[in-house]
């Protein structure tokens, strides 16, 4: 079997997301269902339209050889869906809209290696082979044609026998208000036809208002007005071409259905493209709606009625499904060819095969409805996905600290997101709150949360390394400012820093939900790893008082944290669980919530335990290239612990919280309390789950420090738990699915290629970990991506996607001895080796299609790893 391939109870759970970024999406079942039509602007877990499938029929000389719906057969439980609560819901068995009774294939398998997701379906009664290749383009840095909404087919019919054969694919979509009046209208531009489908229900400022196109450009095609299941599987399985492109142009049916025709000779093969393109153009604030006004520049004004609206980012690129549907067929080759080199890129990067899963599943949540596109294109993220609406919502900024994915491949977008942080966000001292409110413009009083707030500072260094984008980064130097020195204002309510030693003593909301009082390394490793990125990018901006000040304030705190923090083998709170003083802070709700009388003690902290997060600021830093934050020696040794007494089997653990792990499951859970600590009576939220995104950072950390196996373990032991049977491997669950946090199984590729960045001073460089004679990555920045590779003699940096400026190269497992002649674009250029970088005498320009090649004098580059 295929890598990354699914069968048999494999399937089971499946539902690969096709969709745009921020478009919504319709979810792809291991079986080739079409579940989930998320494409209203919010999710819809478990949903079906209507009878909505493809069909494949296979007839010669006048007579069907065989006809099925192009499925596999339906996996069990067969009691019904909970969601429907008609008589053909729970304990009805399986609705006919699941396609389960009528004919399918045996054999099916699901090869899902996101974005392109490929099945091949057999059976013995069907004279053929059939492969379905479902898409959306993902091409990192081409923001647009990645948010297209739609969800892109191609059938392929192989004739393996000895005669001639004709070969029909029927897609049929239900009209997607077929619950309200509405209608389907044949249309046909050039050599696209499809049939469009709406409703005159509801006006064109109204959240319900939108359309759907199902359209094919093939050669040979037909339009059929569904007729009800006996009438439809009757006249489809009978000889000859099924429906008429012309008799009917109009009709007010259920579903739509566009059929195809081919007649193959022996050995020949034939494919078909099919869309589902849609068009809801109008957002508004369903999850919030008593406080749906909204005065920002993107929210359109409405009746005092009526929500208040804004526009999907998808409806200024294109006027109607229609639209889209054309633009996507046009541009078919190319948008195709640039996704595959994505994925072919990707896929080929050398990491163990867990963690290249990892990386590339969770780059599906970009695709899936917990992200949104704003009317200018800024992106917005819930946490995750409910049944029918987004989970905890506002772009949580410590929930999307640990998202690595977009910062790479869609940096603008990333960019965009630190852009509203700190326009909507921040109050006039620097207090920021932790959820952007939709729409724009409205009132946000949410407190300040420190992991979110610090973290957005470390964000906006990273996103100036990235892109090189200085201007920017002076735009945004104010408030980025502003909020860091907010630890110590006068007018912060939560007394972070208020005597301004570096250490984090008040009240820190944290992405646990909870506060801690007293310093921990966890949090205060935030405000350390800010302060020394806002050191840097203060000097960079000629503010060297400023520049000075934080810098002393981080060696300060660094130097009190390394030592009263560690308790020899990890990093702790320092609090005194007696003391009801420390919580003066707290309103009487809050001190109720917070004081165990019961115990005289405070609740929802650490104390003496061992946390997944302590020491995630060097986490970050490592990837941002921040330097030191933690002691190293100390800070492996806590990692160490951390998989010493958080790693746990979990049937012979008791977990009292939520269940992402279970029986024979492993995980790394939240907080322990080794034998001789103490825990307290209550102690922090979470502490026994296993979340995936914490697991994923923890892990990646070890991987940093030389821990491979151990890390590793952990990320198997995630990816174990999404077979496709237990779990969907396309759908990491925290709160709710597609969880924002399990992006951070991004930074498995950076860490194992040792990639690093600098663009403000035009400068990449790989550091491998595995020690192989050749060697492959994919790597990605604002500038361009592209592969990096070495074989017998040589190292490469292609670029093949942008262009990539720089001004030096590292290769820190290489000596200058070992450089034989250096060319760019074909050219030899001059340069120098200094520190493990290769220093070019002039800034040297990569173009698309082009690449940087170092001629070694050594057959075997990484002797020396």
């Amino acid at each position: 079997m295929e890598r990354f391939s699914y069968k048999d109870a494999k399937l089971k759970e499946i539902i690969f997301p096709l969709g745009g970024i921020g478009s919504g999406s319709i979810g792809l079942a291991g079986n080739g269902r079409l579940v989930d039509w998320e494409i209203k602007n919010r999710p819809n877990k478990q949903s079906m339209n209507g009878m909505s499938h493809f069909a494949v029929k296979a007839e010669s000389e006048g007579k069907v050889l065989d006809a099925r719906v192009l499925n596999g057969k339906l996996l069990p439980p067969y009691m019904g869906n909970k969601r429907i609560k008609n008589h053909s819901g729970y304990g009805f068995g399986p609705s006919e809209a699941t396609m389960g009774g009528f004919p399918h294939f045996e054999d099916c398998t699901f090869v899902g290696e996101f974005p392109i997701a490929d099945l091949q379906f057999r059976d013995k009664r069907f004279p053929g082979d059939v492969k379905l290749t479902a898409y959306n383009p993902f091409i990192p840095l081409n923001d647009q044609d990645s948010s297209i909404p739609g969800a892109f087919f191609e059938i392929e019919f192989h004739n393996p026998t000895d005669s001639s054969i004709t070969y029909t694919a029927c897609l049929s979509v239900a009209n997607p208000h077929h619950e309200s009046p509405h209608w389907n209208r044949f249309e046909r531009i050039g050599s696209v036809r499809g049939i469009r489908m709406g409703s005159d229900a509801y006006g064109p400022n109204r959240p319900e208002f939108g359309e759907l196109t199902v359209a094919t450009d093939a050669e040979e095609v037909n339009c059929q007005w569904y007729e009800g299941r006996e009438m439809y599987w009757r006249t489809f399985s009978s000889p000859g071409r099924f429906g008429s492109s012309l008799s009917e142009p109009t009709s007010t049916k259920d579903l739509g259905q566009l059929s195809a025709h081919v007649e193959l000779k022996p050995g020949e093969t034939q494919r078909f493209r099919f869309l589902i393109t849609w068009h809801f153009p109008n957002c508004h604030n369903y999850w919030n709606p008593e406080t749906n006004g909204g005065s920002g520049a993107l929210c359109h004004a409405q009746d005092a009625s009526q929500p208040a609206i804004w526009k999907n980012y998808y409806a200024t690129l294109f006027n109607d499904s229609f639209a889209s549907a054309l633009y996507a067929f046009e541009h078919w080759e190319r948008l195709y060819r640039e996704t595959l080199l994505f994925k072919r890129s990707l896929y080929a990067s050398h990491l163990p095969e867990e963690a290249l899963e990892a990386v590339a599943a969770n780059l599906s949540t970009l695709k899936s409805p917990t992200v949104l596109r704003l009317e200018d294109g800024s992106l917005y993220g819930f946490e995750g996905c409910i049944d029918t609406e987004g989970c905890c919502e506002g772009s949580c900024t410590h929930v999307w600290n640990y998202a690595y994915a977009a910062p790479f491949l869609f940096p603008k977008l990333e960019r965009s997101m630190r852009d509203l942080d700190y326009t909507y966000n921040m109050r006039a001292d620097g207090r920021m709150s932790f959820r952007i409110q939709l729409p724009l413009g409205r009132a946000n009083d949410l407190y300040a949360c420190a992991d979110g707030q610090f973290g957005g500072i470390i964000k906006v260094y990273r996103e100036w390394k990235i892109s090189g984008d200085s201007d920017w980064l002076r735009s945004l130097w104010p408030s980025v400012q502003q909020s860091l020195e907010y630890a110590w204002a006068e007018t912060n309510e939560h007394r972070w820093d208020a005597d301004r030693d570096g250490v984090l003593e008040g009240r820190q909301h944290n992405t646990l939900d909870v506060e801690l009082f007293g310093p921990n390394a966890w949090l205060n490793g935030f405000y350390l790893a800010a302060l020394k990125a806002g050191a840097e990018m203060a000097a960079y901006l000629d503010y060297p008082e400023k520049a000075e000040d934080y810098r002393a304030l981080y060696e300060r705190g660094k130097s009190w944290t390394d030592q009263h923090l560690f308790n020899g083998n990890y990093y702790i709170q320092k609090i005194d669980l007696s003391d009801k003083s420390l919580l003066e802070t707290c309103d009487e709700e809050a001190l109720e919530y917070y004081w165990n009388d019961r115990w005289n003690e405070i609740n929802y902290q650490i104390l003496d335990g061992c946390s997944i997060d302590q020491v995630v600021a060097q986490w970050h830093a490592n990837l941002c290239g921040l330097g030191e934050i933690f002691d190293p020696i100390q800070t492996r040794q806590a990692l160490k612990s951390i998989y010493e007494h958080n790693f746990k089997q979990m049937s012979d653990f008791t977990n009292l919280w939520r269940l992402y792990s279970l029986d024979d499951e492993s995980g790394l859970i939240i907080c322990s309390w080794p034998e001789g600590s103490r825990k307290p009576a209550i102690p922090i939220t979470y502490n026994s789950e296993t979340m995936n995104g914490f697991e994923y950072q923890a892990a990646i950390h070890m991987i940093q420090e030389g821990m491979v196996e151990e890390g590793m373990s952990v990320v198997r032991a995630v990816r174990e738990r999404y077979d496709g049977e237990k779990r969907n491997p396309w759908n990491e669950m925290e709160c709710g699915s597609h969880y924002a946090r399990s992006m951070a199984s991004y930074a498995l590729l950076l860490t194992f290629s040792g990639f690093n960045y600098d663009m403000v001073n035009g400068h990449v460089g790989f550091n491998p970990i595995a020690r192989r004679e050749s060697y492959e990555t994919f790597w990605s920045l604002e500038a361009g991506w592209g592969i990096f590779k070495i074989e017998t003699g040589k190292a490469e940096l292609h670029v093949q996607y942008g262009e990539l400026s720089l001004l030096s190269f590292g290769l820190p497992f290489l000596s200058e001895n070992d450089i034989a002649e250096i060319r760019v674009d074909g050219y030899k250029v001059d340069w120098k080796w200094e520190n493990g970088n290769i220093v070019f005498s002039q800034q040297r320009t990569i173009s698309q299609g082009n690449r940087l090649e170092i001629e070694l004098k050594h057959i075997n580059a990484m002797r020396k790893m």
